[in-house]
């Protein structure tokens, strides 16, 4: 059926077009900025070359993305509810602001305030919102709208069929943003302030991610300023989930976002060995950070000579016991080790001034620096307070039984020093076959000697799996900022994992942290996530399990299969319909599945890698699935996955974790008994 030429789809249609000609002329208006004659020198040049190029990136329009999803048809201008007269004014909402020749704007940016009853206005609080429309796309294509009579009360409520559908549309590529689906309860998180640290409990499918991504999108746009200057930081699990996620940001115009993981922050060492999981859970342990004070503190020794500083033909003596005052006051005021080494030679030229004007010489800064530089003060800082490296001392701890006994005391029993003693200790800081969790003690003992650069904002996903040290070493990042912590206890798949939010927000340094939780699904089915809830009572007793909002229940199936072949006709099956498909499977068994695969001639990706229309199959060993999403998921032998782990909580916590990846469809296929949890 034809659209009617003056209908109002093809009137939204001729304003989608105007639309993306206004953001290509507002790009077109950057791209011609001359600045041969407006910048002092080359290195403002520079800078402003660079902002420009920025600025040009962050208004390219993206073909396959909708440049707006929605409009609010206001009843009164905003800001004036109750002048009389005033005229209600239309806006549509994108993911940038857009605006025409005469500066009028085209397209609202999400973020804006006046944006807001997009996401919040409801049948019970309007907002001053007469008319909400949703639109459908197809691609970059405005296909449909449907629209939703706020202030009118004879209109009943009803469950949007776009929103509907713009959750359940299958994706090929990485993750997309939600920003045309957010919901009440994820906008309130998205837009909370700056100043405060957020820490988002969510079960699968509930889009924690999500939200943390349009957090940081959001605080970018309402402290562009402020956060220009201080930085922000995504920190993911591993490289595959900041691959899959690193388009999101760019999408809402965002560009300066740094991604890393945990190991990227306290890469010190080059990692070449690792830890059994006694060895690492010590390490792990927030403990282990009163042992390296210890440890650190231990090359601090009182003086018992002069310091005798020679100027000209004059001598100036500093007794041991106004040293020891000086060293003893420096170590009450707990500045960081480095810091206090940095001061200390200006402390004891300082007395050495005092002597000077004593003496009716009248001394200036110069001279205290001199004094300071003399190399009598600088054996005697060296002898008192050493420079320590970090690496050493960690190496020294971990390799000498006696160093660390002496400064475990008390700390660590003798068993769990034993756990993280190396049996071969290693020759240098370069021949040591460091672990993850010894470049995480490096990084809180680098800590200990200068401090850490702390940015403006970091958001911390799959938070639940991170060690109290860990936590330690993301929270040196954000100590003068805030955090946004993304996370399920019951995801929790390490030795290490999380046992509560309230924990690891001390130990990241913000106790005050609100802790929401988020429980309605958007992305799993109903019968997938309530099959998965079955482990919930066995890992995570009292935790709320998600109830899915979806109306399609989604395609559910558990099958017993005789092998492999049984296995790749499953992923055949899923291939058939439009969407990604992942097939995840215990590690060990994912070199068996390849080769059924290749043999079969069905093309597959690894985890990380961006699928494509010919190519959407993905392989997944079950420890790289958290965070990752498929339309559809094929998850082989349940049972594997249990025993793949070093114990059964752990087992059916990643069970847990490769049964929630689905979107619109779960196949299960076992020729192994299912684990007893599972069975109703």
């Amino acid at each position: 059926m034809s659209t009617p030429v003056d209908g109002p789809l093809a009137r939204e249609r001729s304003h989608l077009a105007a639309s993306r000609s206004a953001l290509r002329a507002m790009r077109a208006d950057v791209e011609a900025l001359d600045i041969t004659d407006v910048t002092a020198n080359w290195v403002n040049a520079e800078v402003l070359a660079h902002q420009i190029e920025e600025r040009i990136k962050a208004l390219a329009d993206l073909s396959d993305t909708p440049l707006f999803f929605g409009r609010l048809d206001y009843l009164h201008a905003p800001g004036a509810e109750d002048a009389e007269g005033a005229e209600g004014e239309r806006f549509y909402i994108g993911r940038r602001h857009v605006h025409d020749a005469e500066g009028d704007p085209m397209v609202i940016d999400w973020r804006a305030p006046v944006s807001q009853p997009f996401y919040r206005a409801s049948k019970k609080d309007p907002m001053d919102i007469a008319l909400r429309r949703r639109f459908g796309y197809t691609g970059g294509d405005l296909t449909a709208y449907e629209d939703e009579h706020l202030s009118d009360p004879a209109e009943a409520a009803r469950t949007s069929k776009l929103l509907q559908q713009e959750i359940e549309r299958p994706r090929v590529g990485p993750m997309r943003d939600i920003v045309a689906t957010i919901q009440p309860e994820q906008d309130e998180i998205v837009r909370s302030g700056l100043s405060g640290t957020v820490c988002v409990q969510g079960g699968p499918g509930t889009g924690k991610t999500a939200v943390g991504l349009h957090r940081v999108a959001y605080l970018l746009y309402a402290h562009r300023e402020r956060l220009a200057r201080t930085g922000t930081l995504v920190i993911g699990p591993n490289r595959s989930f900041l691959h899959y996620i690193e388009q999101v940001l760019p999408a809402l115009g965002e560009l300066t976002v740094q991604q890393a993981t945990v190991e990227d922050l306290v890469a010190h060492v080059e990692i070449k060995g690792t830890d059994d999981a006694t060895a690492a859970v010590v390490k792990g342990d927030a403990r282990m950070a009163r042992v390296l004070r210890r440890a650190l503190y231990s090359h601090v020794t009182m003086p018992t000579e002069p310091v005798v500083v020679v100027r000209g033909s004059r001598r100036w003596r500093v007794a041991a016991y106004e040293l020891e005052e000086l060293i003893r006051e420096l170590l009450d005021r707990d500045i960081r080790y480095g810091a206090a080494r940095e001061a200390l030679p200006q402390r004891i030229a300082h007395a050495v001034l005092v002597q000077m004007e004593r003496s009716g010489e009248a001394p200036d800064d110069r001279v205290q620096d001199a004094v300071a530089r003399n190399s009598a003060v600088k054996a005697a800082v060296k002898a008192v307070w050493p420079a320590v490296d970090p690496a050493k001392l960690v190496l020294r701890l971990l390799s000498d039984a006696d160093f660390l006994a002496e400064h475990a005391a008390g700390i660590l029993d003798e068993e769990e020093q034993k756990a993280v003693l190396w049996t071969k200790p290693a020759r240098s800081v370069k021949s040591a076959k460091w672990s993850a969790a010894d470049a995480v003690l490096i990084d809180e003992a680098t800590d200990l000697i200068q401090r850490t650069h702390s940015l403006g904002h970091v958001v911390l996903d799959e938070a639940q799996d991170l060690s109290p040290m860990q936590y330690r070493a993301v929270g040196r990042r954000c100590t003068t900022g805030s955090a946004t912590v993304l996370g399920d206890l019951a995801q929790g798949t390490t030795p290490w994992a999380t046992r509560g939010w309230e924990e690891a927000l001390t130990h990241l340094g913000k106790p005050e942290a609100v802790i929401e939780e988020l429980t309605a699904g958007f992305r799993v089915p109903t019968d997938v996530i309530t099959y998965a809830s079955r482990l919930l009572p066995h890992i995570a007793p009292g935790l709320t399990p998600v109830v899915s909002i979806r109306e399609n229940p989604g395609h559910f199936e558990v099958r017993p299969v005789a092998g492999t072949t049984d296995v790749v006709d499953a992923c055949r099956a899923s291939l058939r319909h439009e969407g990604s498909t992942g097939l995840i499977a215990a590690d060990a068994r994912v070199p068996e599945l390849a080769a059924a695969l290749k043999e079969a001639g069905i093309p597959y990706l690894g985890p990380g890698e961006e699928t494509t229309r010919e190519t959407r199959l993905t392989l997944v060993p079950a420890s790289l699935a958290k965070g990752l999403e498929y339309d559809y998921v094929v998850l082989d032998e349940p049972r594997a996955v249990v025993d793949g782990e070093p114990d059964e909580r752990t087992g059916l916590r990643r069970l847990y974790v490769a049964l929630t990846r689905a979107v619109s469809g779960l196949t299960v296929t076992h020729a192994a008994p299912l684990p007893p949890q599972l069975i109703a």
